[in-house]
């Protein structure tokens, strides 16, 4: 991702910006090479024309995006809502998938898990690369890296002399 090419994405909502919603952001902007363009707008609720006029912003919110990111929160206050905007993403070929619900107590809602796929946990790392896959079909392949204390580098270096001196003897 870089600057002049963000990844469009597409928060659940309910036209209101809540915790989870506002946590998902928080997340992708904890990794400071990850550029990202939110097309989720819950401030445009429509005033006028009742629910066509809902269902038509819906679909221009999604429509732009290149991932939609299901919220299990929001699928469980409205999970019509949820399912239409799911539909909408699927009838235009974007991407979707879930997240688990904060705090780790509760388990995503089996009809989300089904539609959306397994849930990422709420790690800026596995989000992220989630949207990368989903959204664009990028495989970022990343692993953890763990440290071991006790390990110096100079042990492996003297090895790796070692092996060079061997190798010259040789020749």
């Amino acid at each position: 991702m870089s600057e002049k090419n963000p990844i469009r994405v597409f928060v659940t909502h309910v036209f209101e910006e809540t915790a989870d919603y506002l946590r998902i952001f928080e997340f992708l902007e904890s990794d400071d090479k990850f550029y990202y363009l939110n097309t989720s707008k819950p401030e445009n609720i429509p005033e006028k024309g009742g629910l066509d006029s809902i269902k038509e912003e819906i679909i221009g919110q999604i429509k732009a995006s290149e991932a939609v990111i299901a919220l299990p929160a929001v699928f469980e206050e409205k999970p019509d809502l949820v399912n239409y905007m799911m539909d909408v993403a699927e009838a235009n070929d974007i991407g979707i998938f879930c997240i688990r619900p904060f705090g780790g107590l509760l388990e995503t809602p089996k009809e989300l898990v089904a539609r959306a796929g397994e849930p990422v946990e709420w790690n800026a790392r596995q989000l992220i690369d989630r949207l990368r896959k989903v959204g664009r079909g990028e495989d970022t392949q990343r692993w953890e890296v763990i440290e071991f204390p006790g390990l110096e580098d100079d042990e492996s270096d003297e090895t790796s002399d070692e092996i060079s001196n061997e190798t010259s003897d040789k020749s």
